[in-house]
């Protein structure tokens, strides 16, 4: 009786552990945005990042940390989408690198980048 009820509690935690789990991705994402956002408060020398005062600066760091890490999970969701199974290319290898490189990385930065700059753009105007 013992067995069957330490079985059917391992099933239960192997069960939690899969389905509470946060993917690396989503860590590390967020993590860029943090420190993206981050950057672009602190060495923004534009009037408006200025002229703001030190809890504008860290609510426009933690609203531009969120969109972005918003902005890269969608670009994750559009490169899962349209990410395409094979490539063509006639520039050689450079550009195989390139398109590879692309589809790896490039829509969850340009989703990063957008949604860090709007955020803190939208708290300090």
């Amino acid at each position: 009786m013992s067995q069957q009820s330490k079985n059917s509690q391992s099933s239960v935690n192997e069960e939690e552990h899969r389905t509470s789990s946060i993917s690396t991705a989503m860590i590390s994402w967020g993590v860029a945005a943090a420190v993206l956002a981050i950057v672009s408060v602190t060495f923004n020398t534009s009037s408006m990042v200025l002229g703001a005062g030190w809890f504008a600066k860290c609510m426009a760091v933690l609203v531009g940390a969120f969109l972005g890490w918003l902005g890269a999970m969608a670009g994750n969701a559009i490169r899962e989408f349209a990410h395409p199974d094979a490539v063509f290319t006639n520039g050689g290898i450079l550009s195989l690198i390139w398109i590879k490189v692309f589809w790896a990385v490039g829509p969850q930065v340009l989703g990063l980048c957008v949604g860090v700059f709007f955020g803190c753009a939208m708290v300090l105007r």
